[in-house]
């Protein structure tokens, strides 16, 4: 094993066990770090080791995403390309790593739209590498994953208490005026917290907040939309993939699996049917915009 490869596998050990990313960003991160080293090793001429890895200059990897430019990689590829590369330096050199500053291709902005599942898993992903903290990239993933896989309100999220963490497949959550609701907390969404939990460096006790701040009071919706603002601007995804927007695309795309609009209505904590049916609206909307772009007379 070359010792490119050995840093490689160390990273798949890690993104794996340590920060249990789901098997296929794993094989995401790994095909782009394999490219990343196939590529320098052409480029400078030599073999590849944790030394040069530690030390690239920008035009490295200005070269790098030229190079999967002319092979007809998209500019929203290519950003999440250029974020895969920069997780795996960071692992490499530690988190005091001195990256190299790029700035990523531009991608064009569209009309505001519920995110894709890859979109927030991948963003989800991507929150979880910034902090100089693993335990704080933890937290952020935990509540992004949160958000989009039990469609939260942020203020509800950021609202609850470690006694969350006894939940299994159900979770009490207080919403807007005190109204109390049961979600339904899928596995993905349930390991993900008590991942944080066991990092967390702070008693999470039951009456306690459960997402808490790096001084160790409760977790700023500031500070995590900032974080999130990131992350969307290095993937290319829209500015409207806000915490909201996570909500959205929750209800949009359980209503798309044919979730009875009742159910949904329980879901999200709506007092009123009529504030679920605008989901009726977004779905048909969707549909039409790709009848429109597939139609050959559209």
């Amino acid at each position: 094993m070359t010792p490119a490869q050995s840093l490689i596998a160390d990273w798949q050990h890690r993104l794996t066990v340590e920060q249990r990313r789901s098997p296929h960003s794993v094989r995401a991160y790994l095909a782009t770090a394999h490219r990343f080293v196939a590529f320098l090793a052409e480029h400078r001429g030599q073999g590849v080791d944790g030394d040069m890895l530690a030390n690239l200059q920008p035009a490295d990897l200005r070269a790098f995403l030229a190079a999967r430019r002319g092979e007809g990689l998209s500019n929203s590829s290519a950003a999440r390309e250029l974020s895969a590369v920069r997780g795996f330096l960071r692992h490499v050199g530690g988190m005091a790593a001195a990256v190299p500053q790029v700035r990523g291709p531009r991608v064009r902005k569209g009309l505001p739209r519920p995110v894709t599942p890859d979109e927030a898993v991948g963003m989800a992903d991507a929150l979880a590498e910034r902090p100089a903290e693993d335990w704080q990239g933890a937290r952020d993933h935990a509540l992004l994953l949160l958000l989009y896989g039990a469609g939260l309100r942020i203020a509800e999220a950021l609202s609850l208490t470690g006694s969350a963490l006894a939940a299994d497949d159900v979770l009490r959550v207080t919403g807007k005026r005190g109204k109390m609701r049961q979600v339904a907390l899928i596995a993905p969404v349930r390991d993900a917290i008590h991942h944080y939990a066991t990092l967390c460096p702070y008693a999470l006790g039951a009456d306690a907040p459960l997402f808490r701040g790096a001084r160790g009071g409760p977790y700023n919706d500031a500070i995590f939309r900032r974080h999130l603002a990131h992350v969307r601007q290095t993937l290319g995804i829209a500015d409207s993939a806000t915490p909201h927007a996570m909500r959205h695309s929750f209800a949009s795309h359980l209503l798309a699996e044919g979730v009875d609009l009742r159910a949904l209505q329980m879901l999200l904590g709506h007092a009123s049917l009529s504030s679920t049916q605008v989901y009726t609206k977004v779905d048909s909307a969707s549909l039409l915009a790709q009848y429109a772009r597939a139609h050959p007379r559209g």
